[in-house]
């Protein structure tokens, strides 16, 4: 997994949460969406997290600092339905926690209480841990082996906040395999809570 900055002043300063870019190495690869993590309009950069699995992000990850990508479209998609919460929840699976950061931030700047739920299957795969530290109020890292700190589901330890937590959840934003983010949308179901999910 690989966090890239990408100069393009334009979609740094257009972009909103949740929206991405379409990333394109060169003329013949495919066209990559990838959600935007972060920016720094001042400098003009985009941030991607990327994981290395086929061909063309494998291309992606193998840039050096200062090469180009032949393109770089965006921002697109609909920008994350932000509001205050009481407590908003933010669930990240494996290179999904690149999604919900940002919307953890944008939560935090609304004035939202905003506990973040992340896992991956290793402790490898586990992001952005240290970025969303001091953005929200409570962290719960999971590994599905045990790896590294909790073990277990994302789901798992959502039921348990959802449950037994100090503080009843409003809303839930997660982001991640689409067999997770299923689950999590029936594990809310029942209780009522706004669910939001990410699909590309």
């Amino acid at each position: 997994v690989y966090r890239l900055w990408i100069e393009a002043p334009r979609v740094a300063k257009s972009r909103k949460v949740g929206q991405f870019a379409i990333v394109r190495v060169h003329d013949l690869a495919e066209r990559i969406p990838l959600t935007i993590a972060d920016v720094d309009i001042g400098r003009g950069l985009i941030s991607l997290i990327v994981q290395a699995i086929g061909l063309s992000t494998r291309e992606l990850c193998a840039k050096k600092c200062g090469e180009y990508v032949q393109d770089v479209a965006g921002p697109l998609g609909l920008p994350t339905e932000l509001e205050k919460y009481d407590h908003a929840v933010v669930v990240g699976g494996g290179v999904g926690t690149a999604v919900v950061y940002p919307q953890a931030v944008g939560l935090k700047e609304t004035g939202s209480y905003v506990t973040a739920i992340i896992g991956g299957r290793t402790q490898e795969l586990v992001i952005l841990e240290d970025q969303l530290r001091p953005v929200v109020d409570e962290l719960i890292v999971c590994t599905d082996d045990g790896s590294y700190c909790r073990k277990g589901f994302v789901t798992v330890a959502l039921k348990e906040l959802i449950d037994n937590g100090s503080r009843p959840v409003d809303a839930v934003y997660t982001a991640g395999p689409v067999p997770m983010m299923k689950a999590i949308a029936n594990l809310t179901r029942p209780y009522h809570i706004k669910t939001i999910v990410s699909l590309n």
